[in-house]
């Protein structure tokens, strides 16, 4: 993974229900693992902007319920700081379906809502189709 800008503070763990930000037929997931998490022994794995993450889809199309898929972490509400000192924060947790690990191309065609900036950094094929960049 490329490295970001900024220095992202980790505000959602493990069991966190996301919303789905793109057209994929999926609505609600539920975060089951961090991708790349190194942490300490018990301790809640966290993720937070532009991380990747494994989830569960918990709803939304009855052929997805229960698949188990990877996605990238686009807004969260805990508030993390930028190098120019602001402080960023959104009102709902978010993350976008991949396809493709490696280059991250999403599952969708249709991002709703803003991406942060980070995310678009780190994996540009989501830069692409986002209409907002906060």
């Amino acid at each position: 993974m490329k490295p970001i800008s900024a220095r992202v503070t980790k505000g959602i763990t493990v069991g966190t229900i996301l919303r789905v930000a793109d057209n994929s037929k999926a609505k609600l997931s539920k975060v089951v693992c961090v991708i790349g998490y190194k942490g300490i022994k018990r301790r809640y794995a966290r993720a937070g902007v532009a991380d990747m993450v494994s989830v569960s889809i918990i709803d939304g199309d009855l052929s997805l319920v229960g698949k188990v898929m990877k996605a990238v972490i686009s807004r969260q509400r805990k508030e993390y700081r930028r190098k120019d000192g602001r402080r960023i924060k959104f009102e709902d947790n978010a993350c976008i379906i991949i396809k493709d690990e490696k280059t991250g191309t999403p599952a969708g065609t249709v991002i709703r809502g803003p991406v942060a900036r980070e995310v678009v950094e780190r994996w540009p094929e989501i830069g692409k189709i986002a209409s907002i960049v906060t």
